[in-house]
């Protein structure tokens, strides 16, 4: 991870994130860390919304906790419980 101050990101940030398309920049304020650059080009905008949301993963450590069924046990609740 390469490291730049918020004043050299501010006055390249075109190039900067150019770079963070291969390697993460961490920008700093003072010599403490501020930010983290992060390339996403070729990614969905829906996937990186739900990567970046607390309440998706909140969901899913919920449901990991929950009880799971069967690939048989699936299509047979959904053969049962067929409304078309």
């Amino acid at each position: 991870m390469k490291t730049i101050k918020l004043k050299e990101a501010q006055a390249r940030l075109g190039a900067w994130i150019d770079v963070a398309q291969s390697e993460s920049l961490l920008v700093t304020r003072h010599g403490k860390p501020a930010a983290l650059i992060i390339g996403v080009a070729g990614h969905e905008l829906e996937d990186l919304r739900l990567e970046t949301d607390p309440a998706f993963w909140a969901m899913i450590e919920e449901r990991r906790h929950q009880p799971t069924m069967s690939r048989a046990e699936l299509d047979e609740y959904l053969r049962v419980h067929d409304r078309g």
